[in-house]
């Protein structure tokens, strides 16, 4: 069968429906998967996109010719999807989403038992090459199974287990669900919450008629900070489409990066559980480690991606990790990510010091100043070996590391530029001690990458 190799990313599968990602690709993933893990029995669920309920339909039927039982779990949020593998013991799981995409797109995301994610380099190749190969095994002489199964309550009580409820202020809090799946679960958490909330695109629809289901992009945050600032809330909390990461806006309106929320979740860690170990991404504010320093804990540098970091935190029974994108994983949720842990934490931090989300983060504003992430398209994906090779050298006096593109660091300044999985694409990611020095040593460095 020929699919387009495009939609077999290094994370998931991804791309346009119906021209890339169809049922027909649904089918023969589902059967190439089920192959790929020997699978018994599988977990399958899918998000609010319009296209998802014939695409995990096809899935599940390429699944079950290959002999594999199928748990449906129906429309539940990715980390649920996660939770209920890991939980019920299944052999592997698949989520049908396009996570933040737009809603002309559509996808799956795919993991093996314990919900341990399949990558480009582990499971999604060979998946896609054994279908462009036309390898799949001849369907089963007996077809799997296919239950249902409703998993959001024992989930909820799960999510909740991570703070004490009877700790949390009555804060004021605007949350955005996107119309993604965040509007099917945080109604269930916020409940059980003495916060007075604003509930904004709660009704889960794929057709996003208010906006994209992606806070990353300034436009989609327009409506969540413009209602903090007219309420004067104390925070605000926005969903992508899969609900598998959250974002926060502080009272000012201020989008707040990831690492930054890396370094209190490891204090919120670290005060609970000192001595803790904490994964943070190698682009991330020397913020998060000097948090984790102050508090007495151990800080551990990884490679970006959540494969990286899921058998990193295994290998290490590490308490947490995070990354500046938004994806914070826990070792008590079995080593998966979560939209809603975060969300809850940062909430039980705040009532613990009593202060706002904007007070919480004053003094790491005050002394780290961070580029966020900036994009350079180069011309071939050969440039991008020679480029990094230039940047080697013109910052050979600092320390370098190679653990993903190059990392360099000076006393008061330190950056990555990593090149992307899929594009002659490099992100340089930068950090200086003043405002003015980092605007100036990314002016500097940008101009080499762009010469």
């Amino acid at each position: 069968m020929m699919l387009n190799p495009s939609i077999f990313k290094a994370y998931d599968v991804r791309g346009v429906y119906p021209g890339e990602v169809n049922e027909d690709a649904a089918r023969a993933i589902g059967a190439a998967f089920v192959a790929y893990l020997h699978a018994k029995r599988i977990a399958i669920g899918r998000d609010m996109r319009l296209s998802s309920p014939s695409v995990a339909a096809a899935f599940i039927d390429g699944a079950t010719s290959q002999g594999a039982d199928v748990v449906d779990y129906g429309l539940i949020a990715t980390d649920m999807l996660y939770f209920a593998v890991a939980r019920d013991g299944h052999d592997g799981g698949a989520e049908i989403t396009a996570s933040h995409n737009p809603r002309q797109y559509n996808g799956i995301k795919l993991v093996r038992h314990e919900a341990f994610p399949l990558s480009g380099d582990a499971g999604i190749s060979d998946i896609r090459d054994m279908i462009a190969q036309d390898r799949l095994p001849p369907p089963s002489a007996s077809r799997g199974r296919v239950t249902t199964e409703d998993v959001l309550d024992a989930y909820v009580t799960h999510v909740m287990s991570f703070i004490d409820p009877g700790v949390i202020r009555p804060f004021n809090v605007v949350l955005d669900a996107g119309s993604g799946m965040g509007g099917l679960v945080a109604p269930r958490l916020f409940d059980r919450l003495p916060c007075r909330t604003t509930r904004l695109c709660f009704e889960v629809d794929g057709r996003f008629p208010n906006h994209e289901a992606n806070p990353l992009i300034e436009e989609n945050r327009r409506d969540i900070v413009a209602q903090v600032v007219a309420e004067k809330a104390d925070v605000g909390i926005a969903w992508d489409g899969d609900a598998d990461r959250c974002f926060f806006i502080d009272g000012t309106g201020e989008f707040i990066s990831g690492d930054f929320i890396t370094a209190l979740l490891a204090e919120a860690f670290l005060l609970k559980h000192p001595g803790s170990t904490i994964i943070y991404d190698l682009r991330a504010s020397h913020a998060v480690k000097d948090v984790v320093a102050k508090y007495g804990g151990t800080s551990l540098m990884n490679r970006v991606g959540h494969a990286f970091f899921k058998r990193r935190m295994r290998e290490t029974n590490a308490i947490f990790g995070g990354e500046v994108t938004g994806h914070y994983y826990f070792r008590d949720n079995f080593y998966a990510d979560n939209g809603f842990i975060p969300a809850l934490l940062i909430l039980e931090l705040m009532s613990k010091k009593g202060h706002s989300l904007h007070d919480l983060l004053e003094p790491l504003r005050s002394r780290y100043f961070i580029s966020g992430e900036i994009n350079t398209k180069l011309l071939s994906m050969d440039a991008v070996p020679a480029k990094l090779d230039q940047i080697a050298a013109r910052y050979a006096d600092g320390e370098q590391y190679t653990l993903d593109g190059i990392s360099v660091e000076y006393a008061d300044w330190h950056f990555n530029v990593r090149p992307s999985n899929t594009e002659p694409l490099l992100r340089l990611n930068l950090e200086a001690t003043t405002a003015r020095m980092m605007e100036e040593k990314r002016d500097e460095v940008v101009a080499l990458i762009r010469s």
